[in-house]
């Protein structure tokens, strides 16, 4: 049996998804302010503090839980959806963009998942969303993500979003997987996650990758994700703020005039 609300969901598109979640009568789903896209007549919205998975913590509880979400990069406020009509309604989320939009099942993953900050779109009433604090020094610093990422806990359905491409690998016990840390999306609670320098001055100072590797060792499952946002938006100012590789060079003019600039 589950506490949180059973929810039956589909997801819809390729490069910019949506989800769209199907409430039976008095079924509620949760979700990132800002990430509603549409509903139907019968569904009623309401904006809270916190993830409202704990409605009698009294008002001291519920400001603690939306500092928590302050600390994960979430903003103060999320909204509940509650179908208050007959029959079953629907009401749709819509990703924050390019990427891919992941439904977990908490329940059939150990009750908690670990993402890093900004990931979480939307949920089961139930699912509680909190912190996950790096315990090393280094992993925090060096990690990609800081000292806090997000940590989802219940039996309930999560949808988290990510940028790019997303590849799920289940590492075995003692299995170690070396991931650029800003492609870290998400991991189940037995994986040990932490930060390995990368080896050779050669490739530290000029490989371009940066100078630490991200590990993930299992047992557990792991999500990574192609795109990073932090990625796109440093290739957008790149591209838009500064020069090309070309210019300044004898080729420069002709390859901009065959560009038509």
């Amino acid at each position: 049996m589950r506490r949180n609300h059973e929810i039956d969901y589909r997801i819809y598109g390729e490069e910019i998804q949506i989800v769209e979640i199907e409430l039976d009568p008095q079924e509620t789903a949760i979700a990132e302010s800002g990430s509603f896209m549409m509903m139907d007549q019968d569904i009623q919205m309401q904006t809270m503090f916190g993830d409202g998975s704990q409605p009698n913590q009294g008002l001291l509880g519920k400001l603690v839980s939306a500092g928590k979400r302050m600390l994960t990069g979430e903003s103060l406020f999320m909204t509940a959806f509650t179908n208050i009509g007959q029959g079953k309604k629907k009401v749709s989320f819509a990703a924050p963009y390019p990427g891919r939009i992941l439904a977990m099942d908490l329940q059939r993953m150990g009750g908690k998942v670990i993402c890093q900050k900004d990931a979480f779109l939307c949920a089961a009433k139930g699912v509680s969303i909190g912190i996950e604090w790096q315990r090393k020094l280094g992993t925090g610093i060096f990690g990609g993500e800081g000292f806090i990422m997000e940590k989802l806990e219940g039996d309930g359905m999560a949808f988290v979003h990510a940028g790019g491409m997303v590849i799920e690998r289940e590492l075995l016990p003692g299995q170690v997987l070396k991931i650029d840390t800003g492609c870290v999306v998400a991991y189940t609670s037995g994986v040990h996650f932490d930060v390995e320098f990368v080896k050779g001055i050669r490739n530290m100072v000029f490989g371009g990758e940066g100078l630490f590797f991200a590990t993930l060792r299992g047992p557990g499952r792991v999500w990574i994700q192609s795109l990073p946002i932090s990625r796109m938006a440093a290739r957008l100012m790149s591209y838009g703020t500064g020069k090309r590789k070309e210019e300044g060079s004898i080729l420069g003019g002709f390859g901009n005039l065959l560009d038509g600039d």
